[in-house]
Formats: structure tokens, C-alpha cells, sequence
């Protein structure tokens, strides 16, 4: 029989209770005030307009039935953009530079690698990317015509078309150390569309045990159009341009005090200006204009980015520094991915069973609209929580295009070492989505716009497997997620490197497996929506 412990032993143990609780309260606190941010971030590509589509069409057809599929896609995005936070964080690059360094300089056929593998995957990117803006912009000026009645469509795309480029002048994401106002605005953002979805759905009568039986699976998800609207929520909920940006922003040192020199500062060179000279002979006038100046000029590369051709002629990050940021990197992904971007989605679908679904008044609707869901909720709710609709879907046209700019960055960056000022960036994307949109909007009005939305989402869903494949392969290999010892890093010099002297984070065997059956998922899910959708057509 064990002894029994002492009285001292207990009171030892009492005594550092206090301490433990101390303890985790520090690192919540830093996890708070230091790495929170990025999953935020992230997150809102989860939830943009186009899903807004997707889910208002779910709970329209089927009621709480599908929210299983909303549950099990936002976990699939959770495990991909943890892959993403892994690579960035391990690794010291982000996915779109990884795939220039892993395309780009072959030993055997190199031009073959660039011209069939590395410009196409950056081709692709940059439709996801457009496609999203895309969606994004139809959704913000959806939200601003039934906010303001009188606002014509096409009215409300030329309003949008340029919405956030002041916003983004501010300072750049995507240099070394996180823009924490950035972030938060991003946070506001999103915390504006969770509050007014829950006001939403605190107006309307939700029958809570019938939606909590929705998340188990349901045999309604394997009928013929119950598979299709499946399949259209796990196309539009995983992101392209979050893996690019996730990827990106966990390189950045979230602990460093001191901004480093590369971070660009809105002020007048040095060069050319002496400080002191500056603040004394520069008009107001003067310093306006340089500000507006800078904001056009090139940024220096980012922390995500590199030179090097290839894998081997660079290091990792080192093993204090993944450490540090891991872990909180990926709680904070998971818990905000699960806490707000599968929340909203999922209080998207309620409202739509509500509205359209379970409500005897009226005809059924069965595939609806935001304009429809909109009329509905003004009719039967009332006008206050039509405004709180439009409201939300405001604030998550307007985050989610903020990110997808950010993203664009990334991936050009990235891709081809080409470095734009974020307002140039902004320009050429939204310029590029504004021409469809607009075109759409004065010939055909509000039904094609509905068309176009669907239409984007497609898109992303086609693109999507192209680009979560190196994102597997990437994490997967010991030879990319591998770290040196510290006390390997003095004979590095003189020893080979050995899998001794080296810490592995590479996913493993089962995360692989997982992975890769998400990855085989999404693309049939994908061909499946394909082939239905040209089998509708040629009908």
C-alpha cells in the first residue's frame, strides 16, 4: 500500500496551487495581448458574402438539417490553416514563396517546373484571390442598396469599388512585425457581424433543439440536392487566399519590441530631409503630400518572403522562436475559426430555416436570395432586425475585402518577388473585379448579380485543390519542417546535417492521411458540383 502523503506534503501542494493559477493567468495575458490577431484575421474569409449565399440557400431548402456540413467544413478549414500556421512559423515563409522556391530553380528541367507548375499555381492564385474580392464587393454593395433603397446597384458597386484603400494606407500587414491596429479594426469588424446576427436571431423564434440535432449528420446531406448544397458549403467555406495570408503572417515575431529598420515609416526619407529640418521648413501642405506620396512607393520584402532559389540554401526559424509562437498560433487559429467563423456561418443557416424553412406564412422559397432574405426578414421580423441583417453583411464585405488585398500581396510577393504598394495592390484588384460586377449590374440588375456571387464561389471552389496539394506536401516533409538544435548550430559548420541534430515538425503520418483525404474530398466534392452544374446547363 503507497504511503500516505505528509501534512506538509498537502499544504506544499496547496502552496503552489496560487502560483500554478498565476502561472496560466500570464500566459493567457500574453497570448491576449501579443499573439491574438491573426486568427481573427484569418477567419473572416470564412465567412465573407459569398458563404452568406451558400448558407441562406441551406437553410432555405433543408432548415437546420445541414449544419452538420457547416460544423464539419469549418473544421476542415481549421486543420488546413493550421497546416498553413505551422509552415509559416516552422519554416520562415509563407505558402506562396515556398512554391516559387520549390518551382522555380530545378535541378532537372527548370523551365518546365516554371512554365506548368509555378506560373499556373500563381495564375490561379490570383483568380481565387479576384473571385473573392469579387464577392466581396457584390456583398458590401448588396448591403448598401437594402440599407438605402434608392441606390441603384450599380450605384452601390461604384461606391464599394473603392471602400478600404484608405484603410489599408495606414500601414502594411504584411511586414516584419504585426499592424496591430490593423487587427483590430479586422476584430471590430468581425465582432460587428457576430453582434448583429445574434440580435438577429434573438428576434426570431429558433426552435434550439431542433438546430442542435442539425450539427449530427443527417441523411438528408446524401440526397440528390441536399449532396449539391453539401457540397456548396465545403466549396465556399475553405479559402484559398487565407492559406496564402495565414501562412504569411505566422512568420512575423509577435514578441519583438523595437520595430525593425525594413518596417516602412510615413515620414520623409532621411536622405533627403533631415529631421529637424523637416518638422521646421515643411508646411502642412507639404507633409500631406508626402504622405500620400509614400503610400504608392515599394515596400521593402517582407518577413515572408525570400531571395534564395532554393530550399537548401536557407535555414529555418529557430527552435526558440517556433516555441514561442506555435502553440499560440494555433490556438488562436482553431478557437477563432470554431468560436466565430462556423458561429456566424451557423446562425446564417438558422435564420434562413427560420425565415424560409419552418415559417408557414407565405410561398416557400427555395433557393434564397440576400435580397430575398432581406424582404423576408423586413416582412415577418420587422425592420430593425432587416437593418441588423444588412448591417452585418456590410461589416463582412468590408473585412473580408481587406483581406483578400492583404492576400494579394502575399501571393505576388510571394509567387514572383514582385513588391506593390497596398494601394496599387488595391487598385488593380478591385479594378479587375469592378468590371464584371458593374457590367452585370447595369444590363441584367439584381438577378445576375445573385449569378455572379454563385459564379465566384465556383471559381474558388475549382482553384481550391490546386492549392491546398503543396500545402500537404510542403508540411508533410521532414526535409521543409525540420529545425537545428541549438547545440547542433555551433558544429553546423563542419557537420552534416543529421536527424539527430534536428527537431521534426512535419505533420506526421495520420495528419498527412487526414489531410490528404481532405484533400480528395474537396476535389470530388468540386467535380461533383461541376458536372451537375454543366448537366443544368445543358438542360
Amino acid at each position: 500500500m503507497p504511503p500516505m502523503p505528509s501534512d506538509s506534503q498537502s499544504d506544499a501542494s496547496r502552496q503552489t496551487l496560487p502560483a500554478r493559477l498565476r502561472s496560466i493567468g500570464s500566459i493567457v495575458g500574453l497570448h491576449v495581448k501579443k499573439h491574438a490577431g491573426v486568427g481573427m484575421v484569418c477567419a473572416v474569409a470564412y465567412f465573407d458574402p459569398g458563404n452568406w449565399g451558400v448558407d441562406l440557400q441551406a437553410g432555405s431548402q433543408f432548415g437546420f438539417r445541414l449544419l452538420f456540413v457547416v460544423l464539419l467544413a469549418g473544421l476542415f478549414a481549421a486543420f488546413l490553416q493550421v497546416l498553413a500556421t505551422r509552415l509559416g512559423c516552422v519554416t520562415g515563409l509563407g505558402l506562396a514563396s515556398h512554391c516559387r522556391v520549390l518551382l522555380y530553380d530545378r535541378p532537372k528541367h527548370p523551365l518546365l517546373y516554371r512554365w506548368l507548375g509555378l506560373y499556373p499555381l500563381y495564375i490561379l492564385s490570383e483568380i481565387a484571390i479576384i473571385s473573392t474580392d469579387l464577392a466581396e464587393l457584390l456583398g458590401s454593395a448588396i448591403a448598401l442598396c437594402l440599407l438605402f433603397p434608392r441606390l441603384e446597384i450599380w450605384q452601390g458597386v461604384l461606391i464599394t469599388a473603392f471602400d478600404v484603400i484608405v484603410l489599408l494606407a495606414l500601414r502594411d500587414p504584411l511586414r516584419s512585425t504585426p499592424v496591430k491596429m490593423f487587427e483590430i479594426l479586422v476584430g471590430v469588424l468581425v465582432l460587428a457581424v457576430l453582434t448583429c446576427m445574434v440580435m438577429v436571431i434573438a428576434k426570431v423564434n429558433v426552435d434550439w433543439p431542433r438546430a442542435f440535432e442539425g450539427f449530427l449528420p443527417s441523411k438528408y446531406i446524401f440526397n440528390g440536392d441536399g449532396l449539391y448544397t453539401s457540397v456548396g458549403i465545403l466549396g465556399a467555406t475553405v479559402m484559398p487566399h487565407s492559406l496564402f495570408l495565414g501562412s504569411a503572417l505566422a512568420t512575423q515575431d509577435r514578441l519583438a519590441i523595437e520595430v525593425p529598420p525594413m518596417v516602412v515609416k510615413l515620414e520623409p526619407p532621411s536622405d533627403a530631409f533631415d529631421k529637424e529640418t523637416t518638422s521646421k521648413t515643411l508646411t502642412r501642405l507639404n507633409r500631406l503630400i508626402e504622405f500620400f506620396v509614400s503610400l504608392f512607393r515599394t515596400p521593402p520584402p517582407s518577413q515572408s518572403s525570400t531571395q534564395v532559389k532554393r530550399h537548401s540554401d536557407r535555414e529555418n526559424n529557430s527552435l526558440a522562436f517556433i516555441q514561442a509562437h506555435l502553440n499560440h498560433g494555433i490556438v488562436d487559429i482553431v478557437g477563432s475559426l470554431l468560436g466565430f467563423a462556423v458561429l456566424i456561418n451557423s446562425l446564417i443557416l438558422m435564420l434562413a430555416g427560420v425565415v424560409f424553412f419552418y415559417n408557414n406564412d407565405g410561398p416557400k422559397i427555395d433557393s434564397a436570395s440576400l435580397f430575398d432574405a432581406y424582404d423576408l426578414i423586413h416582412d415577418r421580423v420587422g425592420a430593425s432586425a432587416a437593418t441588423l441583417f444588412a448591417l452585418a453583411l456590410l461589416a463582412s464585405g468590408q473585412s473580408s475585402s481587406i483581406i483578400a488585398t492583404v492576400a494579394g500581396q502575399a501571393v505576388s510577393e510571394g509567387f514572383l518577388n514582385w513588391r506593390v504598394s497596398p494601394v496599387v495592390r488595391r487598385l488593380l484588384t478591385r479594378l479587375i473585379a469592378v468590371v464584371p460586377s458593374l457590367a452585370v449590374a447595369v444590363a441584367v440588375g439584381r438577378p445576375g448579380i445573385d449569378a455572379l456571387l454563385i459564379a465566384s464561389q465556383v471559381i474558388l471552389a475549382i482553384v481550391l485543390p490546386f492549392i491546398t496539394l503543396p500545402l500537404i506536401y510542403l508540411t508533410s516533409s521532414k526535409t521543409y519542417m525540420r529545425v537545428r538544435r541549438p547545440q547542433a548550430a555551433v558544429s553546423a559548420a563542419v557537420e552534416e546535417d543529421s536527424y539527430d541534430n534536428m527537431v521534426d515538425y512535419s505533420s506526421g503520418m495520420a495528419a498527412t492521411i487526414l489531410g490528404c483525404a481532405i484533400w480528395l474530398i474537396m476535389l470530388t466534392a468540386n467535380a461533383y458540383v461541376i458536372v451537375t452544374m454543366i448537366i443544368e446547363v445543358r438542360r
